[in-house]
């Protein structure tokens, strides 16, 4: 894993990155919890799935929205942290060019964010979505949703309480051309404190699974199980 710096639209974005060994392997971009509630590219959850894809070969960026950490500038709203999601893909995208494939994770905010990225670029074609804030931010904007994902969040959830999170998987389960899966990891709170390695393994599982149907995916080609 290497620490990475690279130009954002406000200044230098500071991230940590993983360089799969495998040629042609697929793109992973991870995105952290609220700021101004001490979300940073540290957070347990967002090392969790960076982890997680790392072991399923994909090469892989997590970093600090705006004023995080050693990233430049200052807190804007989502807006900013949306401009700053795509100077970041177009990083990892840059780093790999014999890379095809990509896909965007996030928890809470980072969730949000993430959401709205792969609305606008056309070549991510998978996401994971934990604990997506839907009681706090509008998420109508996924109509539709351009990709098949993972959605998953705890039943104990006291922050984005379960009952939002399902009206916002149910939603996106009836639009045609995509499967969304909505897993609930049962005693977990907002920030699984003693569930990551559920989580982890729930995220796992859904990899293995969009692999094994994924036909010419570069998944397949990595023959990763």
């Amino acid at each position: 894993m290497s620490n990475v710096q690279f130009q954002g639209p406000a200044g230098r974005i500071e991230g940590r990155y993983h360089k799969s060994e495998q040629a042609r392997a697929p793109l992973a971009l991870i995105m952290h919890p609220h700021p101004k509630f001490g979300g940073t590219m540290n957070n347990k959850v967002v090392y969790s799935l960076f982890d997680t894809f790392k072991k399923h070969g994909f090469s892989v960026l997590r970093f600090n929205f705006r004023g995080v950490g050693m990233s430049e500038g200052e807190f804007d709203n989502g807006i900013g942290e949306l401009s700053d999601a795509a100077s970041a893909m177009d990083w990892l995208q840059n780093a790999n060019k014999d890379s095809h494939e990509c896909w965007v994770a996030g928890f809470s905010f980072g969730a949000w964010v993430s959401m709205q990225l792969l609305m606008r670029r056309p070549e991510i074609q998978g996401f994971i979505s934990v604990a997506p804030p839907s009681n706090m931010f509008d998420f109508n904007f996924l109509a539709p949703c351009p990709s098949s994902g993972l959605i998953i969040n705890g039943s104990e959830d006291k922050i984005v309480p379960q009952g939002y999170v399902r009206q916002l998987a149910e939603k996106l389960k009836v639009q045609k051309r995509i499967t969304i899966e909505h897993k609930i990891i049962e005693d977990a709170g907002h920030f699984f404190d003693e569930q990551l390695p559920e989580l982890s393994e729930n995220c796992s599982d859904y990899l293995v699974r969009r692999k094994a149907g994924a036909g010419n995916s570069f998944l397949t080609e990595l023959g990763i199980d």
